[in-house]
């Protein structure tokens, strides 16, 4: 006997329950005040301070690596003014012994766990000291292909799942990377073998001048997740107290053996997308950008620490001008680093050449002792 109407299936039905589940999740508003107390995670005022240092010194980082690369003093550059709470919150939630496998505009995270601003400052030049992590520092060099770091990411979980491990590994991609098939394949992959990792996406609203509207027709880019069978979250990407929140919690998941997790972090690049041309004025409104201001994570963050009275303006001018003067070392330092070689690209790529390498290398040697 046929079925009435009301058991017939309607996928748009199914579609549009899963989606409304996905609320953004969300601890401290624009104004800087708390809306969600039962989530708030009352990290001392130390670590509020030392989260909002951070945030301040990348700002200043962010702006002086602008600089100079107009200068012609840094190469490649991917601006990340409006990502601080959504890069350094949820690095602010590891430990040093997870992995941070980055993409190209995640370099304050591996800078926080540990890398030398010096190298990093190299690694844009494209030295290859940049890329030479020192012992001890558990992060990975940049990614530069769109999502390749996300199989990295699942391949790293599972490496530290079979040496049994309370470690986990944490990746980033844009909204933009959430199109590329190592996205779905390393979420399916962690997801199948319940692996330590944690995959975040920056949707920072545009790949390149692509809007988020164009990358898929989902109404979040958190319930991807679904289909790998992973817990997920869509978190206000410009609240440090929520993506905080978000990945410390994902990380207590995975490193009690329940597998994996995806956060989307809502957020916005003040910047353009890199150094290389683009113009983002071409592609965003002079509105869209004031609307996004008036979210700024180190405003907001500010706000509340004011509030709490272990804040002022005399604090933020001491971090500021310890970071431009960290900043002047570490570039000084890379100034200083020695040119690169043909002969030492071919002396690091493999632990033993193969035939035409060590040609290369006899040519080349040769060539620079001249």
């Amino acid at each position: 006997m046929a079925a009435n109407k009301s058991q017939q299936l309607d996928p748009k039905k199914t579609l549009q329950e899963i989606e409304e589940k996905f609320e953004m999740f969300q601890i401290l508003n624009e104004e800087g005040k708390i809306v969600n107390e039962e989530a708030n995670p009352n990290l001392s005022d130390e670590e509020l301070v030392e989260l909002m240092s951070r945030m301040v010194f990348t700002r200043i980082l962010d702006q002086r690596s602008i600089s100079l690369n107009r200068q012609g003093r840094l190469g490649f550059y991917a601006p990340t003014a409006g990502q601080e709470a959504s890069q350094l919150a949820s690095q602010f939630a590891l430990e040093k012994e997870d992995f941070i496998l980055p993409g190209y505009r995640d370099v304050p995270q591996i800078v926080w766990h540990g890398l030398p601003l010096y190298q990093a400052f190299l690694f844009s030049r494209g030295h290859f000291m940049g890329n030479q992590i020192p012992e001890g520092v558990n992060v990975f060099p940049p990614q530069i292909i769109i999502g390749a770091q996300f199989i990295q990411a699942a391949g790293v979980a599972l490496g530290m799942q079979k040496r049994g491990k309370k470690a986990i590994a944490i990746t980033y991609t844009g909204d933009g990377g959430s199109s590329q098939g190592d996205f779905y394949e390393g979420i399916n992959f962690a997801g199948a073998y319940r692996s330590p990792a944690v995959f975040i996406v920056q949707n920072n609203q545009y790949a390149i001048s692509t809007p988020r509207e164009l990358q898929t027709s989902a109404k979040t880019i958190a319930q991807k997740g679904i289909a790998a069978g992973i817990p997920s979250v869509q978190v206000d990407g410009m609240d440090p107290l929520a993506v905080y929140v978000a990945t410390k919690d994902a990380r207590d998941r995975a490193i009690n053996g329940e597998g994996p997790s995806l956060i989307e972090t809502v957020c916005y690049r003040y910047g353009p997308h890199t150094m290389a041309g683009d113009d983002p004025t071409r592609y965003r409104t002079s509105d869209t950008d004031s609307a996004w201001e008036k979210k700024d994570p180190l405003v907001r963050f500010r706000t509340y620490l004011e509030a709490k009275g272990i804040w002022n303006e005399e604090k933020e001018a001491e971090v500021i001008e310890k970071a431009k003067e960290e900043i002047k070392e570490a570039i000084k330092k890379a100034d200083a680093a020695p040119k690169q070689k043909v002969t030492d690209l071919i002396n690091i790529m493999y632990e033993e050449n193969p035939y035409n390498l060590d040609e290369q290398l006899a040519y080349y040697t040769e060539k620079e002792s001249k």
